[in-house]
């Protein structure tokens, strides 16, 4: 008997991105056997979408997307449960591709995807946020320990073995993983097994994402299993990088204190370069709100500091490269040629701007050593950039330095929060054990 697919997709006020998920999901190869989609208190029109593509609809009060899966799963016949979430589109071969994984190996118990190198909104943070995703994916390896609800595949008899998701965590699918690859279950990553991400980031919901939602529970379960696999993002590299981030903000921190605007103004000026740089590559244009953001953060934070500091010769070669970047977003529309020698042009006059820059930091061991730190980071780092770069421009790929840096620091930060919440409730648990065994005597 061949294998068959009921695909889960959990939704809540997405309508627009559920849309799309089913539309391409009727595009498919090999059509699901079954498709659910579980209404989790959605108050748009979600549901409604869901039953124009005649898919089965199960509506519940707003409880997470854990109960939301699991609703789903209870539900479903078919032999293989693909998750998806709501923002995703698959490719026409991805449930084939599913199908036959399934079929050719039947030892496998679960499988992973990854996002496509190609997001849906193209705004710098999401595609930032998006094909970071998707660099992680790529060059992790094949044998998974975790699980991954984005696009993630299961038999039903093992899902429903192993309980399905803890709903009371928020990491209900990185814990399913662990769960199987304790149980020594074989769990791959597909990484031709792709879809495409549709969803939009801002800045605020990148950080509490990966704060709340994933750094700090997903260090709970990791000292809770007492394992830290050397994949995804806990690779070794990543961790190096933490504290690498950590000791240049000591750095800094201490420079600044040390010697005030003449350490902190030249490092201004290279942070508005990178901060700006992504409007160079975005297909989007800058609203006129963020553009009169930046032009008073170059003339009234950056030259009121340079005033101050008695650094003026270096305003020029800023404010030049920053007109010469708005010049260039107009100039260069579509056409790839003027891209391409406009983009080489400026990157050029944008490293000497900054090795210029450079020379005003005062001449002391621990500026150089803020040198040192930030290059060997992006030594560490540069396979990610290097990878945005191909798929977003060079230029655009400096943009990511900032914020890249910035990832690594709240990641630290998410850890020791983390690691402080699970002492906490370790030892609230075995003062309550204490408590009742005292009570019983």
């Amino acid at each position: 008997m061949p294998l068959t697919v009921s695909v889960i997709i959990p939704v809540r006020n997405s309508a627009q991105y559920l849309r799309a998920c089913l539309e391409h999901l009727r595009g498919s190869l090999c059509p699901p056997f079954q498709c659910i989609v579980v209404d989790d208190g959605s108050s748009d029109e979600s549901a409604a979408v869901a039953r124009e593509f005649s898919a089965t609809v199960l509506s519940t009060p707003h409880r997470g997307s854990a109960t939301a899966r699991n609703l789903g799963a209870g539900t479903a016949t078919g032999d293989i449960l693909l998750f998806l979430d709501a923002d995703v589109c698959v490719q026409p071969d991805t449930i084939s591709r599913v199908l036959r994984n399934f079929e050719l190996d039947p030892s496998l118990d679960a499988l992973i995807g990854s996002y496509d190198d190609s997001p849906g909104s193209q705004d710098f943070l999401s595609q930032y946020r998006n094909l970071m995703h998707c660099f992680v994916h790529q060059r992790a390896r094949r044998e998974a320990c975790t699980f991954w609800t984005g696009c993630g595949a299961i038999r039903r008899s093992i899902f429903v073995t192993y309980s399905g998701f803890d709903q009371s965590l928020l990491m209900d699918d990185i814990d399913l993983g662990y769960r199987l690859t304790r149980a020594r279950r074989k769990l791959i990553l597909d990484k031709d097994l792709q879809v495409k991400h549709l969803k939009r980031w801002t800045f605020w919901s990148i950080v509490t994402t990966d704060i709340v939602s994933r750094g700090i529970p997903w260090t709970e379960l990791i000292l809770r299993d007492r394992r830290m696999p050397n994949d995804l993002n806990l690779q070794v590299s990543e961790r190096i990088s933490v504290a690498l981030v950590f000791l240049l903000f000591g750095l800094g921190a201490e420079g600044t204190v040390r010697y005030g605007g003449y350490f902190l103004t030249p490092f201004v000026a290279i942070l508005i370069f990178l901060l700006s740089t992504y409007w160079v590559e975005s297909s989007s244009r800058p609203h006129t709100r963020a553009v009169i953001f930046f032009m008073a953060l170059v003339f009234c934070g950056f030259v009121w500091l340079a005033y101050l500091h008695h650094m003026l010769p270096m305003v020029p070669p800023i404010l030049l490269g920053y007109t010469l970047l708005l010049l260039r977003g107009s100039y260069v529309v579509d056409n790839k040629k003027r891209h391409y020698v406009t983009g080489l042009v400026y990157l050029v006059y944008l490293l000497f701007a900054i090795l210029f820059t450079l020379t005003f930091l005062p001449h002391r061991p621990a500026v150089f050593a803020v040198y040192a730190v930030l290059l060997l980071l992006i030594i560490i780092n540069r396979e990610f950039y290097l990878f945005f770069g191909k798929r977003r421009g060079r230029i655009t790929a400096l943009a990511v330095i900032p914020f890249h840096l910035l990832y690594h620091f709240y990641n630290g930060i998410s850890f020791i929060v983390g690691s402080i919440r699970y002492m906490w409730k370790a030892l609230a648990k075995k003062h309550g054990r204490a408590v009742l065994v005292s009570s019983d005597k």
